[in-house]
């Protein structure tokens, strides 16, 4: 089956912020198809961890320049840098969030969104 255009441009951006988490060794990457779901925000959800608000940082950071450097693209908004504990990235379609680890154990988007498919993304550490 081809794929459609706006099909071959989220799995590029999919694949663009994947690259730039492991870059600064993000943690428990997910993805969360949201497609199926009626009225949600977005397509997909990428969700990862650090272990510090410095690792945090970075990690979002890296997102942000590896997309730019491999699709073009910019984050229409971004949110949480001044504390770096949850920074959400917004690129329409596909929303990333990068947690220090104890907030996304509280936050548990997982299991808020647990009636959509849920991919976990091998890494090296997995």
């Amino acid at each position: 089956m081809k794929q459609t255009p706006k099909v071959k441009e989220s799995e590029e951006l999919i694949n663009a912020i994947i690259e730039g988490i492991q870059r600064k060794k993000g943690q428990d990457i997910i993805k969360i198809d949201l497609t199926k779901i009626n009225h949600s925000e977005c397509n997909y959800f990428i969700i990862c961890h650090g272990n510090s608000t410095t690792q945090v940082d970075a990690i979002a950071h890296s997102v942000e320049d590896t997309v730019e450097e491999l699709t073009g693209d910019i984050a229409w908004h971004k949110d949480g840098y001044k504390n770096s504990i949850w920074v959400l990235l917004d690129y329409a379609v596909i929303m990333v969030h990068v947690f220090q680890h104890d907030t996304r154990q509280f936050y548990n988007l997982e299991n808020l969104w647990a009636d959509a498919k849920i991919e976990t993304i091998k890494t090296e550490n997995n």
